[in-house]
């Protein structure tokens, strides 16, 4: 079925009203100039505006404005600033294509969908492995997805389920509004803009048809044993249970995404042996251990359950990442060195909490303990400098740290738990 009639739901004022109170209150602006409380000022005004002129088809898309953020690796990562009247617009859009689109999304599909976090795709993950006869993993990464997506070939399988010609013309110019950089518009041929609010739906569309649909098909047609598959927006992780069906997978996975003018990253694509019969396959054949692989964050391993031995995936913070975010809080702490101590101290305390919350599953405690405790040594070592008499007994800053730093604890289930593949006996089948 193809909508034909869904614009008037985007120039709604309430729509347009409730996409403005759902942006970020200390979002940087965009090319106008202009921030979300300086447009709040006069909201009802404002909003009638952009009604009017969307419905009018008076609206214009402004380029956006390139800014750059460092990734994990060093490398940056190009992000666009949208105006305010560019975010209201994609946040009303948005909403109204995820009704659409969420019938249509598979199970398998996690990234920036309403309702699905990333632990949900670890999770998914996890029991596939658990579960199914898994010996080979594909890690696999598209490379420079956002920016080499192809716009044709997006506005054909948008047209599949949408026929109103003036949402069609609305997400056409987005896509053709550009970037500013360094004070010049630069055009953009292909991808979307990062940091727009439509764009993760946008390259979900994109992926849905391009590698989703096709890898059940094939998963369904072709596999000759157990097949277990999660995404993430352009990161996903294949399980096979033969190493046969691994490398043909991996063959005509490329040929597909060539089709759309897309390929692999060579350095973080890889197939590895992973599984229950890894360890000893690999000990026979001399390779030492099984390789490990990263996903969302985490170093997944071969590892063994200390009460019967058997097989489990361990999940371990990535070294990468907590490296990184140790250094960014070294340097905040080394700008907030004479701030008052309950400041800083209840900061540090919602950085660990943040950290704790997401990387706390079972089996990860040494890592997020290591965390906690090296925070806290720097938080010694900001105070201990302040001054040359000012050195903190470590008497003092073991209250300092019970007070404001939480303890690292495991915030997360077994994932068979929490995916209901085990009920611990509360089943009423039972």
């Amino acid at each position: 079925m193809r909508f034909t009639s869904l614009m008037h739901h985007i120039y709604n004022p309430e729509m347009l009203r409730e996409a403005f109170l759902k942006l970020k209150r200390d979002a940087a602006a965009g090319v106008d100039g202009e921030t979300w409380r300086q447009y709040a000022q006069d909201l009802d005004k404002n909003i009638q505006d952009l009604s009017e002129r969307l419905a009018r088809g008076a609206y214009r898309a402004k380029p956006s404005r390139r800014v750059y953020i460092p990734k994990a690796d060093g490398r940056l990562r190009p992000l666009g600033v949208l105006a305010v009247e560019d975010k209201i617009v994609q946040r009303a859009a948005t909403e109204v294509l995820n009704a659409i689109y969420e019938v249509d999304f598979v199970e398998e599909s996690f990234g920036f969908r309403p309702g699905r976090s990333q632990h949900d795709a670890l999770d998914v993950l996890y029991c596939g492995q658990m579960t199914k006869r898994v010996n080979w993993v594909l890690d696999a990464d598209i490379r420079g997805f956002f920016d080499a997506i192809d716009r044709e070939w997006l506005m054909k399988f948008i047209e599949h389920r949408v026929g109103d010609r003036r949402v069609l013309r609305l997400i056409r110019k987005w896509l053709n509004a550009g970037v500013l950089e360094n004070g010049k518009r630069v055009k953009t041929e292909s991808g979307t803009v990062q940091g727009g609010s439509i764009s993760p739906l946008l390259a979900n569309i994109f992926l849905h048809h391009v590698f989703d649909l096709w890898t059940r098909r094939w998963s369904q047609r072709l596999s000759r044993g157990h097949m277990i598959w999660v995404r993430y927006a352009d990161d996903f992780i294949v399980g096979f249970e033969h190493k046969e069906d691994a490398e043909r997978f991996l063959r005509e996975l490329r040929e597909r995404l060539e089709r759309f003018r897309l390929e692999l990253h060579p350095e973080k694509t890889r197939l590895l042996e992973f599984g229950p019969n890894a360890a000893g396959r690999r000990k026979q054949a001399g390779l030492g251990k099984p390789e490990t692989f990263q996903f969302l964050g985490f170093t997944h391993i071969c590892g063994k359950c200390r009460n019967n031995g058997r097989f489990t995936v361990l999940r371990q913070t990535t070294r990468t990442r907590m490296q990184a975010k140790l250094k960014e809080v070294k340097l905040e702490l080394k700008c907030r060195m004479h701030e008052p101590i309950p400041i800083v101290g209840k900061w540090l305390g919602s950085v660990v909490r943040g950290h704790v919350s997401y990387y706390g599953v079972p089996m990860n405690s040494p890592a997020i303990t290591a965390f906690r405790f090296q925070c806290c040594r720097l938080w010694h070592r900001a105070l201990c400098r302040r001054s040359q008499k000012g050195r903190v007994k470590w008497e003092r800053m073991k209250k300092l740290i019970a007070l404001y730093i939480p303890k690292a604890r495991i915030c997360h289930d077994y994932p068979l738990y929490r995916r209901g593949v085990i009920t611990r006996g509360k089943s009423r089948m039972r």
